[in-house]
């Protein structure tokens, strides 16, 4: 079993010294996440949301306006942050000193949401690669990068899962772009496996095998895997019925000391990481 290493994340100045895994409750501001339970367009629907998530012990919140599932709709720049703020307005009315961070690929994106909405960090589902101005703009904002590994985009991602050895492949995928970003001038990074992305079923399930291996990496580990179709079809079942799989998932990425859970279901995982937390101590 691997323990979380402690780490520190500098937010806007302020050092936030993190020693125990963290939950990301998922925000999704958009009608078309592929999982319905976890969106929250209206106002009252927002605000419900995050009140729940507090509840249930919620850490930070990823809010997200644009769907990365397969299918979705196109969302232009323009639509997307005015989706932000709209959640963004309520997030912070509900809870003024969670910490957040702004699913999006696109540069303006990212910095509107940090420079105007008050995010803390960017959460980059293509580690840079959907936009060419992503690394020098989160240099210049010095917030908290989470880069995932993906191939291509969520409409290409598909045809792009064949790999030599796809824990070996994806580490070294990921090393080149934390190469890039340290270069850059980025020293809050957080590395996402990208389960889902550009992986098989099979090959999902050899990354969370060998997952302890990407703290060879040297930062913090974000995984999120909850209610993806890597769990639902495994067990024949719907997402809205991958809740007791997506728990047993993060049970052993949490084994395997990953940092962050990112998930829609905040009170499980959080009794998740409190199990673990006595078994670790």
């Amino acid at each position: 079993m691997q323990k979380v290493k402690p780490y520190s994340l500098n937010i806007k100045g302020r050092l936030v010294e993190i020693d125990r895994p963290q939950v990301m409750g998922i925000l999704n501001v958009t009608p078309d996440s592929f999982f319905s339970d976890s969106r929250s367009f209206d106002v009252d629907a927002i605000s419900q949301r995050v009140a729940t998530m507090l509840t249930e012990g919620v850490d930070m919140i990823d809010i997200g306006a644009y769907s990365s599932r397969p299918g979705a709709g196109e969302v232009s720049p323009q639509e997307e942050m005015q989706r932000l703020e709209r959640g963004m307005e309520v997030v912070r009315k509900v809870a003024p000193s969670i910490l957040v961070s702004v699913d999006t690929f696109r540069a303006d994106v990212a910095r509107y949401a940090v420079e105007t909405l008050g995010v803390d960090m960017v959460n980059d589902i293509s580690a840079g690669l959907l936009d060419e101005n992503m690394v020098a703009t989160i240099a210049q904002l010095k917030v908290p990068y989470i880069a995932m590994h993906m191939r291509g985009t969520p409409t290409t991602m598909s045809d792009l899962t064949q790999y030599n050895n796809v824990t070996a492949d994806v580490m070294r995928e990921l090393s080149q772009r934390i190469n890039e970003f340290t270069l850059a001038g980025i020293n809050d990074i957080i590395i996402d496996p990208g389960f889902g992305f550009a992986k098989t079923t099979e090959q999902n399930y050899e990354l969370l095998q060998n997952l302890e291996l990407f703290h060879e990496l040297g930062y913090p580990l974000l995984v999120g895997v909850s209610r993806k179709s890597m769990i639902y079809r495994a067990l024949g079942v719907t997402p809205d019925d991958a809740l007791n799989g997506t728990t047993v998932v993060n049970t052993i990425a949490l084994q395997a000391g990953a940092s962050i859970l990112r998930v829609h279901d905040v009170k499980q995982a959080v009794e998740a990481v409190k199990i673990m937390m006595l078994t670790n101590k």
